[in-house]
């Protein structure tokens, strides 16, 4: 199975989402180990693009062995989404730059950003507008299904962006109201899926390999995209290429799941260095941790350690721990 997006193959249509605060280089890096079809950065404000800052752009940095990879933005105003979206072409070059209407955080939605942009489809139809007018790059969208149960609009935003330049759409089926809570609503996936021309991707409630493939099958949808499920295990998208018979792939223990563990740990510090890798890795921690015997306990002690190698030796006694209370 693939898909295109403008002119860029996609060979496994499995896509890591965009997620503030996890989708760092180096989780980039262990999702690609694992499968993953196309990764995207963390989601940035279009303003710290434009103002050039060192933050901000540090977290657009990538390598080529990331490809295909997209670059996603947020923020409220048209010309500032098109000024950043030409800044990212001329810099970076990622494969695509991809639109948020998606987010559904009070911090970016009370100031007009992310999925608050659904109240006004115009709005919308016009950022997409600009952006596509300046950028020769593909350009994609995430967006949900509307602010509330009151106000659905994803079949008249889909359309609308479609028509302006889009090249793929990727629907989160929840309301903003929703966050995440209730069930997604794949209907509307499979909807957008008859209604347009371009790539539809579907996101929400995705859990385990086989609601991947219930994904695809219930919607007829051209990818699907994993968010906070590949946090908890990054290697869902080597249980799903297994589950073709594409590769070989069995998790069984928990010496298996703490390598994986020490092999984030270990790219974090390549990539970011050690302080930084280590803060950037206390989310993640957290939830690999679940389910774990003593995970409350292992989560306090993790919250107070400085940087990556401490977490190393942390996490190599813990798994000494745990290995001799099973004796």
């Amino acid at each position: 199975m693939t898909m295109k997006i403008g002119n860029i193959e996609i060979k496994t249509p499995i896509f890591l989402a965009p997620m503030s605060g996890y989708t760092n280089q180096p989780f980039r890096r262990l999702c690609k180990q694992f499968g993953a079809g196309v990764v995207y950065t963390e989601f940035t404000n279009a303003i710290g693009i434009i103002r050039e800052n060192d933050k901000t752009l540090r977290t657009l940095s990538f390598t080529e062995e990331e490809r295909p990879i997209g670059i996603q933005i947020f923020g409220n105003d048209a010309d500032n989404l098109a000024r950043s979206a030409l800044y990212i072409q001329e810099n970076f070059s990622p494969d695509f730059i991809d639109i948020n209407f998606g987010c559904p955080s009070p911090k970016v939605t009370k100031k007009g950003g992310g999925s608050a942009i659904l109240k006004d489809v115009n709005k919308v139809r016009k950022i997409i507008e600009k952006v596509v007018h300046v950028v020769d790059l593909p350009v994609t969208v995430k967006m949900r299904s509307g602010w509330d149960h009151d106000s659905i609009v994803y079949r008249d935003v889909a359309m609308a962006v479609e028509f302006a330049g889009v090249r793929a759409v990727t629907l989160h089926p929840r309301t903003t109201k929703q966050m995440f809570k209730g069930k997604a609503n794949w209907d509307h996936i499979a909807e957008i899926k008859e209604q347009l021309s371009i790539p539809v991707i579907g996101n929400g409630d995705i859990h385990c390999a086989d609601d991947i493939h219930k994904m695809f099958e219930q919607t007829g949808c051209d990818g699907v995209m994993i968010g906070r499920a590949a946090i908890r295990k990054p290697w869902i998208f080597s249980e799903y290429l297994a589950s073709l018979g594409k590769m070989e792939w069995k998790l069984s223990t928990r010496e298996e799941i703490f390598a994986i563990i020490q092999q984030h740990i270990e790219y974090a510090k390549e990539h970011l260095g050690d302080r930084v890798g280590g803060r950037a890795l206390r989310p993640h921690i957290i939830h690999y941790l679940k389910g774990f015997p003593g995970a409350s306990d292992f989560r306090r002690k993790i919250s107070k350690l400085q940087n990556a190698s401490e977490i190393a030796k942390f996490f190599q006694d813990v798994s000494n721990f745990l290995e001799n209370r099973d004796k």
